[in-house]
Parts: structure tokens; sequence; C-alpha cells
């Protein structure tokens, strides 16, 4: 049903695929406040990344670790530059594929191939749980990372069941980027002016909380966050919150940890009230 949240004002934390978020919240007559996290960049040095793909190429890995949907399309993207599409993708066609949550799998599906199993929890744990299920004892495993994370005890889980762990980052972010933005949004939320904030990544929580320190608002967050409804679109992101003492309010049903079943979540809460700006 459409326009289930009209008048309500969303705000959330753009970072990859937000802009698609913003797209479904407006379909739905949300007021969307965006407010731009950081950036991401290619890493800086490419030469370890055009040495895996090399290495890849030449000997594909028994299996591969898909964490993010976008280190899978930064990959992709020097591998274009390098002129080995083809060769890439038969290689990746090769590989048992291991993807955490749907995002890499949408990611595989672009270039045409499709996930060997997606773990039922989009988090470290959840890739061991899966791993666990198959015997990669003597494997040679490729790892792709993400940034702002200790991937320690995960590579030392995967160690543990006796495969060889070779590992490739292919982006970083920028912490600078749009500080400014992230203090009006928690502004925003102190004055009360938001009917609602939803995080779709830890590493938004990560950002905010840390933005908010640096420039002495870390009291001012947690007061907006206590007058502001958080909505968390799965286990990874209300586990950062709890980290820092914050609290999930609005979560998809039924293990749906997806920006629609998200939506549904914020509809439903949201629609025991009245927008904020019209009980003004």
């Amino acid at each position: 049903m459409a326009n289930r949240l009209n008048g309500y004002r969303i705000l959330i934390l753009e970072t990859r695929e937000e802009a698609q978020f913003s797209r479904l919240l407006a379909e739905q007559g949300a007021d969307v406040l965006q407010c731009p996290m950081f950036t991401i960049h290619d890493a800086p040095d490419p030469a370890p990344i055009e040495a895996w793909i090399h290495r890849f190429i030449e000997k594909p890995c028994d299996d591969l670790v898909l964490m993010t949907g976008e280190g899978l399309r930064r990959l992709m993207k020097v591998v274009r530059r390098l002129g080995l599409e083809q060769a890439f993708v038969t290689a990746l066609g090769k590989t048992r594929k291991f993807a955490r949550g749907p995002k890499p799998g949408r990611a595989l599906r672009e270039i045409g191939l499709e996930p060997d199993a997606t773990t039922e929890k989009p988090t470290a744990e959840g890739i061991v749980t899966m791993l666990s299920r198959v015997d990669i004892k003597g494997h040679r495993l490729g790892l792709q990372l993400y940034p702002e994370k200790d991937h320690s005890p995960l590579i030392g889980a995967i160690k543990a069941r006796g495969a060889e762990v070779d590992t490739v980052q292919p982006y970083v972010y920028d912490a600078q980027a749009a500080e400014a933005n992230i203090i009006t949004a928690i502004e925003e939320m102190a004055q009360g002016r938001i009917d609602a904030i939803a995080l779709t990544s830890s590493g938004q929580v990560r950002r905010l909380v840390d933005t908010a320190r640096a420039h002495g608002r870390a009291a001012q967050l947690r007061a907006g966050l206590e007058r502001t409804p958080v909505a968390s679109v799965g286990p990874v992101v209300s586990d950062e919150l709890r980290l820092h003492g914050l609290h999930t309010d609005i979560y998809p049903a039924n293990g749906a940890f997806f920006m629609k079943p998200l939506i549904s979540a914020l509809s439903a809460a949201l629609g025991k009230t009245a927008p904020r700006a019209e009980a003004k």
C-alpha cells in the first residue's frame, strides 16, 4: 500500500545503497532527510588488489567469502581496468562462493553468477556457522574484507578449520566526509524534528557515535536517540547499537533483514502515532 509513511520524516545515514532506500521510503510518502556519512574510495594502493586478482585467475581459490556487495563491485572495477574481466569471472565460476547476507549475492548476479551459500545472519559469526557445515580443510579460501572492522577473529576461526586464507580489501572509507551534515542530523533528532532514524549498516552507527564524540555532542546524540525511534535493518546494526549502550525500537519481522521489510516495520510502528510535524 502506497503512502503508508505519508508525512513522517525519516532520517537515513547515506552510504552505499541508500539512494535506493531513499527512493523506496519516498514511494511510501516519507519525507526523507538524507545525511551523507562518509564516502567510499578505492584502496589507495592498488598493487595488493591487483596481485590478489592475478593469483585468483592463475589458481582460483577453492572457496571465496564475499563480505559485501561493494567489495565485489570494487574488485570488478580493478579487473576491468586490467582487461581481465572474462578471465576473472571464469575463475569465480570455478570457486565455491559464500555470501555474507543478500548484498554480495546481488553483486554476483550482476556478473551472471550465484552464491553457493548465503549466511542466515549477515555477521562474522554467521560466516563461521555457514563454513562449519562444509569441508574447508586444506582449501585455499579467498576472503574479501571491508574497512573499520577487526577481522582477526574471523580469520583465526577459518584457519582453525584447516584452511589457508587469502584476504583482499578493495576499498576504504573517508572518515572526514560530511561531518557538518552529521552534526545537523544530531541536532534535528535532539530537537524532536525526526519521526525515526533508519540504520542499515554497523558503520553508520560507529560513524555517528565517533563524530558526536569528536565534536563534543555525545550527550546530545544520546538525548536525540532517546526521543527518536531507532529502526535497525538487522542483527549486525542492533549489536553495534548495543555496544554503545543504544537501543533498537523498530526491527524487520521474521528475520527478513532487507530494506522493504524494514520499511514495513517502520510503517507499522509509526502508524500508531501522528507525524511529529502534524502533531505540532
